[in-house]
């Protein structure tokens, strides 16, 4: 009898507790008209957020970007001749002055060039003995004149082929004896920054040029590039000498400052992006050549108010905002909208100053009432 009356207590406490939580409950949410409320104390309230917007608050556009080598400081080292890499002497990060080593080649194609050196100071010192021989010979009236004129022409042609030959081979840092080493030099001072060969590997200038990269990339990493794919709408607001401030993933509390230096004059027909082109200053080295980046270019302020564009939703062709009226009450209101730009929509007619329109939880709202006129 005890455990009956223990199990029938226990029953009726567990209705009690069920009563009570069903008392506690708060109800669901209200719509009337334009207008959702939800009780005080629903836990919905917050997932919902609302901001106050202001009259001429200025717009931000974003445009994606990269940074890449300035090419105006930049060379790729190609090889003149072809040949076998015997030696690397310049790594990735070297700085580097101009005609400093930065790989030794065995080249029988270079060693032909400095034979044909030799063999043209050969042919010049042969043409000057024999200018040399004629002259005496007119002189004394043993030769013609004619012949002395052909001997003169002679030497100068010579001469004119020796130089040549003597030249070549100077500019690819080859001496006078034919050692068939071709040296590797860097055209201008600067950072490796980049080294696409390997000890032994043979190399082929037609190849080289045609389908694989540069040997070496020297640039001064001190002076980048910014590149950026603008839209058409964007337009009137990308002009050469202008300014804007640039970001990065990899100092997300710090800002750089870019010019742009030109603007294309034609439209991508496939991406329908405008390329423009910016350089910024890298004394400092903390910014990196292939980093993608966003720049930021700022509106002049729109008639009326810029707000957020996850704020902004579309019933049919009309655009709509929820107003926070107080805390858990909302309201729906049109709104005279103008296309996003950066992340914000101008909103012309439909709000007031200081109104706090919802941010998050306007898509919810909005199903709450497309549920409550099912």
């Amino acid at each position: 009898m005890r455990s009956r009356l223990l199990a029938v207590a226990l029953l009726a406490a567990t209705l009690a507790a069920c009563g009570e939580e069903k008392k506690t409950a708060p109800p669901g949410p209200e719509v009337s008209g334009e207008q959702v409320s939800f009780a005080p104390g629903s836990p919905q309230v917050a997932a919902i957020r609302a901001e106050a917007v202001r009259a001429g608050e200025p717009m931000m556009v974003r445009l994606p970007g990269r940074l890449v080598w300035d090419e105006d400081r930049t060379v790729r080292v190609y090889p003149a001749f072809a040949g076998r890499v015997t030696r690397i002497v310049a790594k990735v990060g070297d700085a580097v002055k101009p005609g400093q080593t930065l790989a030794l080649i065995a080249s029988p194609d270079f060693g032909e060039a400095q034979a044909d050196a030799g063999k043209a100071a050969a042919d010049l010192a042969l043409a000057q003995k024999n200018l040399t021989r004629l002259r005496e010979l007119v002189e004394n009236g043993v030769a013609a004149r004619k012949e002395l004129q052909a001997a003169e022409a002679d030497f100068a042609r010579a001469q004119a082929e020796a130089a040549r030959a003597a030249a070549r081979v100077r500019l690819y840092g080859g001496g006078s004896a034919v050692d068939q080493n071709l040296v590797l030099a860097a055209p201008v001072a600067g950072v490796v920054v980049e080294r696409n060969v390997n000890p032994g590997q043979e190399l082929r200038p037609d190849v080289a040029m045609a389908n694989q990269p540069a040997l070496f990339v020297i640039t001064d990493p001190s002076r980048l590039w910014l590149q950026l794919d603008a839209t058409e709408r964007d337009l009137p607001l990308l002009a050469a000498g202008k300014t804007v401030r640039i970001r990065s993933s990899a100092y997300p509390e710090e800002t750089f400052t870019a010019r742009l230096d030109v603007v294309s004059d034609f439209i991508d027909r496939e991406t329908r992006t405008i390329k423009v082109r910016g350089s910024l200053d890298n004394a400092d080295r903390r910014l990196k050549g292939e980093m993608f980046v966003t720049a930021e270019l700022e509106v002049p302020p729109v008639a009326g108010f810029a707000v957020p564009a996850k704020a902004v939703f579309l019933i049919g062709d009309r655009y709509f905002v929820f107003v926070e009226e107080a805390p858990g009450r909302y309201v729906r209101r049109q709104v005279q909208a103008g296309p996003e730009r950066g992340g914000k929509v101008p909103v012309a007619r439909g709000l007031a100053d200081g109104d706090r329109v919802v941010v998050d939880g306007s898509l919810f709202l909005q199903q709450i009432f497309a549920a409550a006129k099912r």
